[in-house]
Parts: C-alpha cells; sequence; structure tokens
C-alpha cells in the first residue's frame, strides 16, 4: 500500500512565511516518508496513511504562530502501491512530453 499527500502548512501572518514552511517541513525528517516541496506545498509519500497523518501534525506543530493554516490532501491507494513520482510519468505518457513548462 501507498499513501501519499499534498500538505499546506503556513501561519497566518503577513511577512514571509519561508522561515516557518521551512520548519515544518524538517519537522517531516523525524519520520518514515519520504518528501518534495513546491512552491504551494509539499507532496508526501509513505507506506500508509497513519504515517502521513502523524507526520503532517507534527509539521502543524513545528509552525510558531497566533494562527496556523494546514491542508491535507490524503491519496490512500490501498489495491497496490504506486509512487507520486509514477503518477507524473503516467501523465507525461499521455501527454507525449513532460509535464513541465516554464514560460
Amino acid at each position: 500500500m501507498t499513501a501519499i499527500a499534498m500538505l499546506s502548512v503556513a501561519p497566518v501572518i503577513e511577512e514571509s512565511m519561508a522561515a516557518e514552511v521551512a520548519a515544518a517541513v524538517a519537522a517531516l525528517d523525524d519520520f518514515d516518508v519520504s518528501y518534495e516541496t513546491n512552491p504551494m506545498g509539499t507532496v508526501i509519500e509513505a507506506d500508509d496513511a497513519e504515517t502521513l497523518f502523524v507526520a503532517a501534525a507534527a509539521a502543524h506543530d513545528a509552525v510558531d504562530g497566533d494562527r496556523v493554516s494546514t491542508f491535507l490532501k490524503v491519496d490512500d491507494k490501498r489495491a497496490g502501491d504506486g509512487t507520486a513520482a509514477e503518477k507524473v510519468d503516467a501523465v507525461e505518457e499521455h501527454l507525449g512530453r513532460e509535464a513541465r513548462r516554464e514560460r
């Protein structure tokens, strides 16, 4: 089984959130997950959904602030294994090119 999630954790503040987002991402290092951060969030992969939930909670707790906003979208594929990279590969196969474009 593979569980994949999109995690976004951020303090509700006016100034830059980069330091607090970095704290949230660093908190993931304490768990058996792989992750990749992009401009809109962090994709996390684990063997099971429970690990994702615990890791996401730790990332949430790592952010300092009076108000913290967390979004977690989980794809818990119970019938088989598949990585986030394989999902992107499948889309690229249908596109016939990389699923990326720079302006």
